[in-house]
């Protein structure tokens, strides 16, 4: 999976058209950077602008929209709405794929050291950056605005975490911080009744409800000892909700905002406001999703659907996502398109997969044509991803075998291993024929110069390694995937042993073909110290998948002569 962060900066300038555009070219001139979303507005005179990427290509990014932001945004002269203290106002990274929120916070700190050296401009850090307890709070951090800035800078307990302790007259101060993703979601109910929909909302969301006395509406509100106002906490953590009407739909939504998805999930929400809904005789209809969503979610949602039906989760993303949208009611109001609407599918993947995405008589003739790749790499990487495959089936069957209901979930375990060994295996089809393509672009580079010989040299040493890396992570996912293949071959239906066996020859031949080309690439690789260590473990996967396809085998033909 593709480490991929996301960034969502506030700019302090919503009116002109020609600045905004200024900024996102700035954030765009970085290559593999995906921009999603310029949400300008008038009023709050602030543009939220949204993009994602691999974690350095986002810090870099990053930099060069605050750059041009503190060149065209003079805060001197901004009004506006919306509490801001900077020219970029508040720069948030936002954890997607591959990455957890200690490296994004590490990301996070390395971005604030580089703004406040090369730009000079203050850098307080907030949420899971924040270097001290009260700093985690943005609003803590925004106290006073740019109009305040001025002094706050100067006292010993707001010294800027990075940059210099000096009022910055044009582009004020920023607020850097790393938070989890937040998503706006809405359910739909079978009513038209704002006052009912507030119930559910307030029973649900982290703040709850005033109490009040005799616990009815129009009771005295309670008060503790200082005066300050009781409230009964709902149920969900991290989530803020209200009920309104839609009259464009003509039903009433409880409408969240998820301030954190690892916290409480989307499926969570929507399940407690079910819950909540049918105990006040309500009915929830379907929900709304407000933006985009990462790829996990929906995921984690799918399968918690599908465990509530005692089905196994080992099966495709595309199918889990459908179960999590027609579960959810997404498609309710409006066609939802996971293509669109999920973060991961929006940053044209396909591109990175030509070979993936042929199809089969492509796939084989492109291999058949007089060049050297795709070559025995990517083939091994694919015979690895469809002998995981066939595992997987072989699970899944067996967790629908009418009269093993008892132990559905037994070989949904096993069918989820043997999908994530396919989804870690069908990548390296396209990536070990990069990797060879790699190399011949290093050997391609120019050498005239002691310099250029130098870089030259470089590049091909790592470009060798990168070839010789891709393949021996496909010995062991490819070995990794024969437990599935073994476990069915005992345990699994026993109308499928021939398909287990099947399996387990290609993942075999996969662990095989694989260490052939980690070991054609070992003789260019001056690291003497990584040979070795490849060597030795590659060789005992090698030895190991051997075993384990011979007793997998024994296993099957005992069985079926």
């Amino acid at each position: 999976m593709n480490r991929l962060i996301e960034c969502v900066p506030n700019f302090s300038e919503g009116r002109d058209m020609s600045k905004i555009k200024a900024i996102t070219d700035a954030i765009e001139s970085v290559e593999h950077i995906k921009l999603l979303d310029v949400d300008p507005g008038k009023a709050t005179n602030r543009t939220v602008v949204t993009f994602v990427g691999t974690p350095e290509d986002v810090i870099e990014a990053a930099f060069r929209g605050v750059k041009k932001a503190s060149e065209v945004i003079d805060m001197s002269k901004h009004k506006g709405e919306h509490p801001r203290f900077g020219a970029t106002d508040v720069l948030p990274l936002i954890p997607i794929s591959g990455i957890s929120m200690d490296e994004v916070v590490e990301f996070a700190h390395k971005l604030g050291e580089r703004i406040g050296r090369e730009l000079g401009i203050p850098i307080y850090c907030y949420e899971f950056a924040a270097k001290e307890e009260k700093r985690k709070n943005l609003a803590n951090c925004r106290a006073g605005e740019y109009e305040g800035l001025k002094e706050k800078v100067k006292k010993s307990e707001w010294k800027p975490d990075f940059g210099t302790a000096e009022f910055n007259t044009r582009s004020g101060a920023i607020a850097l911080g790393a938070r989890n993703f937040l998503v706006a979601y809405n359910v739909n109910l079978n009513t038209t009744s704002v006052r009912r929909a507030n119930a559910i909302a307030f029973d649900v969301r982290e703040a709850g409800r005033v109490m009040r006395e005799a616990n009815t509406i129009s009771g005295k509100i309670l008060k503790d000892e200082t005066g300050k106002t009781l409230r009964l906490p709902g149920l969900l953590k991290k989530v803020k909700a209200i009920g309104w009407y839609i009259e464009e739909y003509g039903v009433a939504q409880i409408s969240m905002n998820l301030t954190d998805i690892s916290v409480t999930s989307v499926h969570e929400a929507f399940d407690a406001v079910e819950e909540s809904a049918r105990q006040r005789g309500i009915r929830v209809t379907g929900s709304e999703l407000v933006g985009l969503i990462p790829l996990n979610a929906l995921l984690s949602a799918g399968k918690h659907y599908l465990k509530k039906q005692k089905r196994s989760v080992g099966v495709p993303d595309e199918e889990i996502i459908k179960i999590a949208v027609k579960s959810l009611g997404l498609d309710e109001l409006k066609p939802f398109n996971p293509k669109e609407r999920i973060i991961e599918f929006l940053l044209d993947a396909d591109e990175l997969k030509p070979l993936v995405n042929m199809n089969l008589q492509q796939f084989t003739d492109r291999t058949a044509e007089e060049f050297p790749a795709p070559g025995g790499g990517s083939i091994a990487a694919y015979m690895g991803t469809l002998g995981a495959a066939l595992g997987t089936m072989v699970a899944n069957l067996s967790a629908h075998k009418r009269g093993w209901d008892d132990k559905w979930e037994i070989y949904s375990d096993w069918a989820e291993k043997g999908m994530s060994c396919v989804n870690k295996l069908l990548p390296l089809v396209d990536e070990d024929t990069k990797a060879f393509n790699q190399i011949m672009e290093a050997y391609r580079m120019p050498k005239s110069t002691d310099t250029e010989k130098e870089l030259r040299k470089q590049a091909i040493q790592a470009a060798t390694k990168h070839a010789i890396d891709v393949p021996f992570r496909i010995m062991e996912y490819a070995y990794e995937s024969m437990a599935v293949m073994k476990e069915m071959a005992i345990n699994g239906l026993q109308v499928s042993l021939s398909d287990a066996g099947v399996g387990a020859l290609a993942a075999r031949a996969a662990v095989l073909g694989a260490y052939m080309n980690v070991k054609i690439n070992m003789p260019d690789l001056e690291d003497k110290v990584y040979k070795a260590e490849i060597s030795e473990r590659g060789l005992k996967i090698e030895q190991a998948a051997i075993a384990l396809e011979k007793e997998i085998y024994d296993i099957v033909h005992s069985k079926i002569s």
